[in-house]
């Protein structure tokens, strides 16, 4: 199968730029054009040919709307808080005559309160990546005096959207993009809305000769299709524990939390199987003024869930933390989904 790319004339601030070519049911003879059949009937009398006689007829052909959206590749993968998230359709012209294309997206099942800003943009050079250029031409609302030709003509279109913070690991969003067909009303301006022709008449009537889509009715003028997000976020928990490891009077023999023993703090960040890498993990305790950092013990990052086995590294700030207290941090390594990473260090109770 070949893919070639068309050029439409016209174009304007919401004009069809570029375009791509699919196979397709043929769209056969254009709407509008007249089809004429002349007749000849000759006879004689005693023998004698006579003058030939003629009869034409001339009628002209309607017009046929029929349009699709395909949503094309996988769902998409997006993480909470992400911006500018895109869905790749094609929205096909197969009538047998240009038209405009209104494009509506919206959010067909989901939580709305998660998803926000959804709009649409023209993929001028159909490579399914909306490029900085394609971005600063702004979203658009409709598809100007998209052509016909024999085997449909297909415009590329992405639709972005952004989602919460308060999205989380496995939701997901399915969104509606549909096409309405209306009469192609000249370059730059969306025409009427294309309906069915009540009667027929002699000139160019409508008939919707469209398919069901994913939200809309059999011939009713338009086509939907749904794409999907997938939310692959990360499911952290954290913990904090801590334990007695020794005091001034019974040493590490069942020792017991009084002024100078030594407790160890223990910090976990787990994250769920299956879920999305956490990235950037940052660790800061601020200390209760009740007890002193033990600098000689240290600090401890990417220990295991028992933190044991870390290696040296964070940071002691005096009086960094709210209030004044002291303050320990660290940077963790990314955990993955089913991994569990640790920061322990030791402080005395005053």
């Amino acid at each position: 199968m070949k893919t070639t790319k068309q050029l439409l004339g016209a174009v304007s601030a919401f004009a069809l730029v570029a375009m791509t070519s699919a196979p397709a049911l043929a769209q056969g003879t254009s709407a509008g054009t007249e089809i004429t059949n002349t007749v000849n009937v000759t006879f004689n009398v005693n023998g004698v040919t006579q003058n030939a006689e003629t009869a034409t007829d001339v009628f002209t052909v309607d017009q046929r709307v029929n349009v699709t959206v395909t949503n094309v590749g996988a769902a998409t993968s997006v993480a909470p808080g992400e911006t500018d998230q895109a869905l790749a359709f094609d929205v096909t012209n197969l009538s047998n005559s240009s038209v405009d294309l209104e494009l509506t997206a919206l959010l067909n099942a989901g939580t709305a309160a998660n998803i926000s800003n959804i709009r649409v943009y023209l993929d001028t050079n159909g490579d399914r990546v909306l490029d900085a250029t394609e971005l600063a031409a702004g979203p658009i609302t409709y598809l100007d005096e998209v052509g016909s030709s024999a085997t449909g003509v297909t415009v590329a279109v992405i639709v972005l959207a952004d989602f919460g913070l308060n999205a989380v690991n496995g939701d997901s969003f399915d969104v509606a993009l549909t096409a309405n067909a209306h009469a192609a009303g000249g370059a730059g301006s969306l025409g009427a809305e294309l309906v069915e022709s009540a009667t027929n008449t002699t000139g160019i009537d409508t008939v919707l000769f469209d398919g069901q889509g994913a939200t809309d009715a059999l011939r009713d003028g338009a086509f939907s299709a749904i794409g999907t997000y997938t939310v692959a976020g990360a499911v952290v928990d954290v913990a904090k524990a801590s334990r007695v490891v020794s005091d001034p009077v019974n040493g590490t023999n069942n020792p017991k939390a009084i002024p100078g023993a030594t407790v160890e703090y223990c910090i976990t960040v787990s994250n769920a199987t299956g879920a999305a890498t956490a990235t950037d993990v940052d660790v800061t305790d601020d200390l209760p003024f009740d007890v002193t950092y033990d600098s000689a013990f240290g600090i401890f990052v990417d220990g295991d869930a028992t933190c044991a086995n870390g290696t040296a590294g964070g940071t002691f700030t005096a009086n960094a933390g709210v209030g004044g207290e002291d303050r320990v941090s660290g940077d963790l390594s990314d955990v993955a989904g089913g991994q569990t990473r640790s920061l322990y260090f030791r402080v005395t109770i005053d």
